[in-house]
């Protein structure tokens, strides 16, 4: 993969995501599917799609001929600011939604089965490259999709989301084997069926990714009687592009009521949302960004992170970072919306405007962390705010051993070693030694445990997941998906035959006769190689080979429903092509 400037401001838990694309791997029949995918949308979507569309598929170097190279795609995107990589299908949301805020296109590699030729659930290399690069020519949609993905790299998720995750990113493994058991394919559909359909409290990121659903992949802009395509999911899918314009599809105004409405990825969509220009994308994002725990915080920001069960950020007033796995907080019994005390467990690292403070990496907070918040009883004014003369009057002085006592009713008594402040010269961080930290009957810090760092902050402003400096936290490490064996399919010969056809057209009427006779006697369900034959001998203007094949194609059509519709698109792109 070639590296460009934005590749390498990637963090490494970023970076392992990435595979080869293995181009060699692409078989002649998946060149075949991305040849008729390809030219069908582009001869529909020329139409229907956004006026960026057209323009896009050139910008970004795609090709009817050939499925991208993404070490080609990538030298091209970089001149309208934007880098792509091949990643191993669906990797975890806040992964991906950050890849995004980095201009950095994710595309899974894998290209569809020739059964799934319309549509699958699966992310592939149609769905990303043809239908996400496209529009990112369009500068108000690239930002409204870089700035997407800065506030859903940041959204707090759950538990719950992460298993549909893990129960999606089987199912769409399982979608695209060749030799997969039936039975555990029709497992892992009600599995993801039963989990997308269970009630629980949406979180951030449930209500982000229906947002991200019904723009990025499934928007429509215009009017809701006069639209035009631009979401991923209906510039890569030939049934659900077609299938968006019937009126059995409702087309709804997009407002942030979007963020209520769930999906079934398996089925095509009964209802679409109508945007009236680009620039109102940005307008619902950032009324949705403004009930964010990223900008609110608080308590209730707090406690959302602390049942996400993953890793996540607190900000205080001062600007202080504490990333982190929160386990619990104390209410303040005073205040009930506010916060008396926060603790984490294992790893956590302190920062300061996203950059780790030096001395406060997860090393020297392998136990947790946790700290008071709010102001000292019996004063408004707090300990960030006060002056040097302030912080005297109240014994807070280096050396001095010191009770302090909030408003919550939280306790902290030790010898105070050192301060440090902020860059506007607020105190965020006291240390102390031979400290007992108290709330009512409870113990939180025992001078058995060692130094007690104490954060400053009268609030919590903001909570978000993630860490707050990604390139030194920790990360778990992803597991990629395991790859089967490549099983040569029995029809690959006949493609690589036909596709040395096109390029040579000396072949012996002998030759020609023996493809031919081959073509006449395989399945219909081979459609596609017959397709492809069809186009051959049509170019090469065989009037023999041309009759019989498409009276024997009219003939599967008549005679095969579930590609009628297939075979005679086809047979039209044929001809549209002279």
């Amino acid at each position: 993969m070639v590296e460009n400037d934005i590749l390498k401001q990637l963090p490494q838990h970023l970076r392992q995501y990435i595979k080869p694309q293995n181009y060699q791997n692409y078989t002649s029949i998946d060149q075949a599917v991305w040849r008729y995918t390809f030219r069908k949308n582009k001869a529909f979507l020329t139409k229907h799609a956004h006026k960026s569309y057209a323009k896009g598929l050139l910008q970004a170097g795609l090709k009817e001929n050939q499925i991208p190279s993404l070490y080609g795609m990538n030298r091209i995107l970089k001149d309208i600011g934007w880098a792509a990589v091949a990643v191993d299908g669906f990797i975890p949301p806040a992964a991906f939604m950050e890849f995004q805020a980095y201009n950095v296109l994710v595309i899974a590699s894998d290209i569809r089965q020739l059964q799934h030729i319309e549509y699958t659930p699966a992310p592939d290399i149609i769905h990303e490259s043809a239908g996400h690069s496209p529009m990112l020519v369009n500068l108000e949609y690239s930002a409204f999709l870089q700035r997407f993905g800065e506030l859903g790299s940041k959204a707090i998720g759950s538990f719950h989301n992460n298993e549909v995750y893990q129960a999606v990113r089987e199912l769409s493994i399982l979608e695209e084997k060749t030799n997969v058991d039936p039975e555990k394919l029709s497992l892992a559909r009600e599995k993801v069926f039963h989990l997308q359909n269970k009630k629980v409290e949406p979180s951030e990121m449930d209500e982000l990714r229906n947002l991200h659903w019904w723009t990025v992949e499934y928007g429509l802009i215009g009017t809701e009687k006069h639209f035009k395509l631009y979401g991923a999911g209906l510039l890569s899918s030939i049934g659900e592009s077609k299938w968006c314009l019937s009126k059995d599809v409702l087309k709804l105004p997009f407002t942030l009521e979007a963020k209520n409405q769930n999906f079934d990825i398996t089925k095509p969509q009964p209802q679409l949302y109508v945007t009236p220009n680009f620039s109102h994308l940005s307008k619902v994002l950032e009324e949705f960004a403004n009930g964010m725990s990223l900008r609110k915080g608080g308590i209730n920001g707090l406690k959302k992170l602390i049942k996400s069960n993953a890793i996540g950020t607190i900000e205080l007033s001062t600007g202080l970072q504490i990333s982190g796995h929160f386990t619990h907080c104390i209410d303040n019994p005073f205040s009930p919306n506010e916060v008396a005390y926060f603790q984490t467990m294992a790893s956590t690292a302190l920062a300061y405007r996203n950059q780790e403070l030096i001395g406060h990496s997860t090393k020297k907070h392998p136990n947790g962390f946790g700290s008071p918040v709010g102001k000292l009883k019996g004063t408004n004014l707090a300990i960030e705010d006060m002056t040097p003369s302030d912080l005297e009057k109240f014994n807070i002085v280096e050396g001095n051993t010191i009770n302090l006592l909030f408003q919550s009713g939280v306790e902290v008594k030790g010898k105070i070693i050192s301060g440090r402040r902020n860059i506007f010269g607020k105190i965020m961080l006291i240390s102390f030694s031979f400290c007992t930290v108290r709330f009512q009957d409870q113990v939180l810090f025992q001078p058995s445990w060692g130094q007690y760092d104490m954060a400053i902050g009268k609030n919590i402003s903001s909570v978000y997941a993630g860490p707050a400096d990604s390139f030194n936290f920790p990360f778990v490490k992803h597991t990629p998906k395991t790859s089967d064996p490549v099983i040569a399919s029995p029809y690959e010969k006949l493609y690589k035959e036909i596709a040395a056809f096109k390029k040579n057209a000396n072949l012996t009427s002998k030759q020609i006769d023996t493809i031919g006779e081959r073509i006449l006697v395989i399945s219909p369900s081979q459609w596609l190689v017959i397709l492809d034959f069809y186009e051959a001998v049509y170019d090469q203007n065989n009037q023999k080979w041309e009759k019989l094949i498409l009276d024997h194609l009219k003939l599967l059509a008549d005679n095969n429903p579930a590609f009628t519709h297939l075979i005679n698109d086809g047979i039209k792109l044929i001809h549209n092509s002279k």
